[in-house]
Parts: structure tokens; sequence; C-alpha cells
């Protein structure tokens, strides 16, 4: 059986030995030789499918994702990660989209309905958020993807001291999506152990933590938030860092969870098609504490400027990767890319003394008879109250002032209350016009907020 190139030499080349614990679950332990055999018996029932650089849909999660993410790299082709809770209709579509030539399910693998053929170097086909439209694929390479990894871990200095054990790599994340994905290969890359959940839960998260010494790790935004509010959970020793991912975290309950555990969020920014490109090191978090909230400084060899400033200095971000972007990851940008290579992000931020702060998405901006209102702050007012889970605002047409903004709140809370503490707080252009009071907030997989999907219901 061919052995893989790229991404998936991290799984052959890992520095332990064959009969050290490579990965938990809750369910079992398997060593680094047991790993490879599962890789090897599936990479040989999909190989009969996959002529080399085809896409292979794997509607799988946890450890069936990771064990069938490596068999189709030893089979030279392409990765494509379905998430298996999708509706059926979703999951055919995606399939059907990806021109795969091959399905795996499980343990086993069947011919696809495409056959598509993609450039020498292909690794995986990711796809975007969809909080604007509807997702789009973007074809990662081995190389590119990393160099994204490499990106961040350089400055996090990480080094594997042969006297001790690894600390593992707790991976809190569905292995169909990207930051999942990432994770696993970011743990395998600095050498250490993974131990992957199958679905995040507080009790469980705080379990593993402890059984396996966990001191960072990462979590996003809605996880964060559910820890703050789970009573049940009031120890997450020896925990010291956590990595917030996959949507804006907010400064709020960032605060909030360095108060009740003791451990420093490190925030970060990045985007599908070019990896995370702004961060925190826990250098920093011991150097400025002052700068929480931020979600970093840039990478190094990373650019960022601000564009079309306001008096405030909030313009849209502006970000030039340090490493030319594939020919695949262009042409998904489109028009995004500026003749110097900046990309237009879509994302409202602001610079201070170096570090980089997000205000909101540029689409998402409210303008109210000529006045500003960004949905983060009022959202960031909201959520500080007790009672009150999530809240998101959005801009909803107005005969005369053009826009004006409306806030869904999750919670207990009057609505004279949310009203009487956003004056409070808030110069009275930016309280909202009324409160709609939700069960949920629709949000993708990734738990980013859809805030079109609120404006349709509006």
């Amino acid at each position: 059986m061919t052995e893989p190139v790229g991404l998936g030499r991290l799984l052959f080349d890992h520095p332990f030995g064959r009969d050290e614990i490579l990965v938990h679950t809750s369910e079992t332990s398997l060593t680094k030789a047991q790993v490879i055999g599962r890789v090897e018996s599936l990479a040989e029932k999909i190989a009969p499918f996959q002529g080399g650089l085809r896409p292979v849909a794997v509607v799988a999660d946890g450890l069936d994702a990771l064990i069938a993410m490596f068999a189709v790299w030893v089979t030279e082709g392409v990765f494509v990660p379905v998430n298996p809770r999708q509706p059926r209709a979703a999951i055919d579509a995606v399939i059907a989209r990806s021109g795969a030539s091959a399905i795996v399910t499980g343990a086993s693998a069947q011919g696809g309905p495409g056959d598509a053929v993609h450039a020498s170097g292909s690794a995986f086909i990711l796809w975007t958020s969809g909080t604007t439209g509807a997702p789009k694929p973007i074809l990662h390479s081995h190389g590119a993807y990393l160099e994204i990894i490499d990106r961040v871990l350089g400055p996090l200095s990480v080094r594997r001291d042969d006297s001790k054990a690894p600390t593992p790599n707790l991976i809190p994340l569905s292995m169909a999506l990207n930051a999942g994905i990432y994770n696993a290969l970011f743990g395998l890359r600095a050498g250490a152990p993974l131990v992957l959940m199958h679905r995040f839960a507080t009790g469980e998260f705080a379990s593993l933590v402890g059984e396996h010494q966990i001191r960072s790790t990462v979590l996003p935004p809605a996880a964060i938030a559910m820890l703050n509010d789970d009573p049940d959970v009031a120890d997450l020793s020896p925990l010291r860092y956590v990595r917030s991912i996959t949507a804006p975290l907010s400064p709020f309950h960032a605060r909030r969870f360095t108060a009740r555990f003791g451990a420093f969020v490190l925030n970060g920014y990045g985007q599908a098609e070019l990896g995370e490109v702004i961060g925190w090191t826990a250098q920093d978090a011991k150097d400025h504490p002052d700068k929480i909230g931020a979600v970093g400084r840039p990478h190094p060899g990373v650019e960022v400027r601000i564009d079309d400033a306001d008096g405030n200095g909030v313009g849209e971000l502006l970000v030039k990767p340090p490493t030319e972007l594939s020919a695949t990851v262009v042409e998904g940008l489109g028009d995004r890319i500026e003749a110097d290579g900046f990309v237009r992000t879509g994302d409202l931020a602001r610079l201070d003394d170096g570090w980089v702060w997000i205000e909101g998405r540029v689409g998402d901006l409210i303008n109210r008879g000529g006045n500003k209102v960004f949905p983060d702050e009022v959202e960031e007012v909201l959520v500080s109250l007790a009672g009150v889970r999530e809240a998101a605002v959005v801009g909803v047409a107005h005969e005369r002032l053009g826009q004006v903004p409306v806030a869904y709140v999750v919670g207990d809370v009057s609505d004279e209350e949310l009203d009487r503490t956003c004056r409070a707080n808030l110069v009275a252009y930016k309280v909202p016009v009324r409160f709609e009071q939700v069960d949920s907030l629709p949000r993708n997989e990734a738990g980013k907020l859809l805030r079109r999907m609120l404006l349709e219901e509006t």
C-alpha cells in the first residue's frame, strides 16, 4: 500500500513509537500501530474507486473521520469531509457538488456519483461558512495547509521534551469541520497524542481536561458560553489557556471565562481561504492582559491594513498572507483580492498599537439615519445581563431612517430591563427599537451566527 505524502505524513512520521497511545476517545484508546492499521485497512477498500487526486466524500465524524482522512491520503485522493448530522438531502448535495468518486461511511467504502480530478498536491475540500450566502467549496493543497499550521505553531514555540510525554491535544470539535481537521493535524505536527470528543458536552469536557491534564485547548465561542453558564462545572484545572476559534468571541464571555476558571482566552482570527492570520501567544497573555477582547496581532509574515477608516479608525480589514495563495483559492476569492495581494475580509476592524480589534461585518453595519451602529457593541451590552444567554442585533429597513436596530434575545429578561440596560450603556441611536424573545439563534455548523436568516424572518 502506498504511503501518503504531504499532510498524510504527519501520522506516519509522528515521533511516537508503535505501542504508544496516539488517539483517545471516550470509548477507546488506540496505539500508533493500531491507528495506522485501521488507516491501511480502509485505504484498501477505497482504492478500487479512487484513481488518485479524485475527491472521496467521508460521511463520518470523530475517530472514523480521522481514520478516513488519512486513508484517503494513502490512496492519494482528495478528502471531502461531510457532516453526518446534516439532513440526508444536504449530505447528498455536498457529495454531488464535490464530484466524489468514492463515498466512505464508517469502515466501508463504495463508488460515488462523480469522477472529478484535481491538480497534483490537492489535499481536501472545505466549505465557506455560508454566513452571507450559500457555502462555497475551497480546495486546499498539502503544502499550503502545512504552512498555515506552522504559521501558528512557530510563535507558540512548541517543543517536545523527550523526558516526559507531551500534553495531549484535546479536540472538542467536529472532525467534519475545518476547525476539527486543523486541530487534529496541528496536534500531530506538534508531536502530541489526540483526544477526540464526538460531540461537545460541558461535563465530559471538564472530565477530559482533568483526566488528561490538559493545559491548553481550543473552544468555539458557543462552548465557552456553555461552560460559563453551567453551574455544575466549577473547576477546569489544570487548564491555563483556551484558543477561541471558528467565530467572533464576545469580550464579555472571554473575561467571564478567565475570571471563573483562571484560564486565559487567546483569541484568534482567520478565514477558511487564508487560515489563521492573527492571534495571541501565551507570552502575549502574560504581557498584555489589558488587550483581552482583541483578536491578537498579525502572525509573522502577515500584513494587515484598514481600508476607508472612519473617525474612530474603524474600516474594512485587509490581510496579505505570508505566502502566495494557490490558484484555486485565488479563483474562489475573486474580486476580493487587491492588485497588491491584500485580501478584503469583509470584516470591520481597528488597529491599536499593532493589536487588531474586530468590530463586526461590513454587511452587518447598521446605518441609522447616518449614525453607525455596530451590532457587536450592542450585543456585548445585552449579554452582560444575568439571564441573557445569547443576543443578536440586525438592521431592519425603516422608511425615514434607512435602518434601525432590532435585537433577538435568548434568555429570561423583560423587554423593559433590556431597554433600560441599553440606554444606560449606549447612546440613544444604538438602542434597539424592539426586542424579540427567541428560543435560539440560527447558526451554521461551526457556530457562526447567521444574521441573514434573522433578517429573512423579520
